[in-house]
This record gives structure tokens, C-alpha cells and sequence, in this order.
């Protein structure tokens, strides 16, 4: 019986289980298993809002780690722009798409300062494992705002100086450089989720606009 076994070899058995589920149905590639625990995908997407039908916009999306997740939570009826300065892995992410049967995927090729996401189509943009590589970061936010729907997000997550200790400097991002940057881009720091082992969830809002309720972001306050 199971439970007559050591309890790590039952726990081991059932990530197997799961990493190996999510790598057939062409969710998971070799070498995310470990970024995707880091990260559980389900989590983040309900801390953030996630929802089915939602349009979304990937920052960086690169070979796709996030952007399959992401179709597979918003679903046929949502879209996402999945954009990249790197046009090898854009070309990666559009193989792995079609041989995943994921249709809701739209690769752009974006620049270096803007991702040429569409206007007014988005209700949440993504970045992930992204800020902290950009060289024009300010900018990059400023063009993200057009393309925005009313109430619409931006997530940014980093790495956290604090928890992750051994990365150097240019690798991860301070509360402080978040709410710097993301002020002079127009933009509001609205709230932080601290959950995850190593990276902090940055939920950004433009400034003065309304949040889902109805509510003023520049009354909000963040922790």
C-alpha cells in the first residue's frame, strides 16, 4: 500500500505524474519543469485575475513557456498576443502552438521599446522573467498604455533582491525600481503578491483610470 511507503516517494511519483501530463499534451517542454514550479502557473493566473475569454498580451513571451499556459486558461473564446524581439523564438512558439492545437495565439515581432500589441484590445499584459532584460523600460511601458481596455492590468514578474539572494544585481527587481520606472511611465503600482519562493508579483494600473469595481487607482494603496 502507498501508504506503508516513505512519503517522499508518493510525492515524488505525483509531480512526475504531473510534469509527465503537461509535457504530452504539449504544455510543458524540457528545461520549464523547474520554472514552472518556481512559478505554479494555476496560482499566479488566480492571483492576478486570469479568466477565461480574456485577451491578453505577453511581454517576451520567447519560446512560450507562460503563452501556452495563458491560451489554455483563457480558452478559445480569449486571445493572446504573444510578442518578442527574437524572432528564432518566435518561430519556436508558433511550431510549438500548432503542435499543440492551441489556435488563440497571435505572435507579434515587437522592438525593442514597443511590443505593437494592438489598441485598445488588451485586458492584461504579462511580463515574466522579462523586466528586468529590458533596456528601454520606461518607454516599453508608455507604449504599452494605448493599447490597454479601461481597467486593464499589466503583470510584471521578477526576481525579488530579497529572496533571491544569489542573483546579481542587473537580474532581479525592487519594489523601489518598480514603482520609479513605472511612474514615469504613466503608471500606478496598485499592488504586490509576495507568495511566490524566489520572484514578486508587480500588478501595475495606468494612472487614473478605474480599476474593475469602479474604483480610483490613485486611492488605492499598494503594500
Amino acid at each position: 500500500m502507498l501508504r506503508n511507503k516513505p512519503a517522499f516517494l508518493l510525492l515524488f511519483a505525483l509531480v512526475f505524474l504531473q510534469s509527465f501530463a503537461a509535457c504530452q499534451i504539449g504544455l510543458e517542454e524540457p528545461g520549464e519543469w523547474s520554472t514552472n514550479r518556481r512559478q505554479p502557473p494555476d496560482k499566479v493566473m488566480a492571483a492576478v485575475g486570469v479568466e477565461p475569454g480574456m485577451v491578453i498580451g505577453e511581454v517576451g513571451a520567447g519560446r512560450g513557456r507562460f503563452t501556452v499556459l495563458l491560451a489554455a486558461k483563457v480558452g478559445p473564446t480569449g486571445k493572446i498576443y504573444a510578442e518578442d524581439i527574437d524572432r528564432g523564438s518566435l518561430d519556436h512558439l508558433r511550431e510549438r502552438c500548432a503542435k499543440s492545437g492551441l489556435k488563440n495565439v497571435e505572435v507579434i515581432a515587437g522592438e525593442v521599446s514597443d511590443p505593437l500589441f494592438p489598441k485598445a484590445s488588451l485586458d492584461m499584459v504579462f511580463m515574466v522573467l522579462t523586466y528586468h532584460h529590458l533596456s528601454e523600460p520606461v518607454a516599453l511601458l508608455k507604449n504599452l498604455i494605448p493599447s490597454l481596455k479601461p481597467g486593464a492590468t499589466v503583470i510584471v514578474i521578477d526576481p525579488d533582491p530579497e529572496k533571491d539572494r544569489g542573483n546579481p544585481s542587473s537580474e532581479y527587481t525592487s519594489k523601489e525600481k518598480m514603482e520609479r520606472e513605472a511612474g514615469e511611465a504613466g503608471f500606478e503600482l496598485v499592488r504586490i503578491e509576495t507568495f511566490l519562493e524566489k520572484d514578486s508579483i508587480f500588478i501595475l494600473r495606468p494612472k487614473g483610470t478605474l480599476d474593475l469595481e469602479g474604483t480610483d487607482t490613485e486611492a488605492l494603496d499598494h503594500r
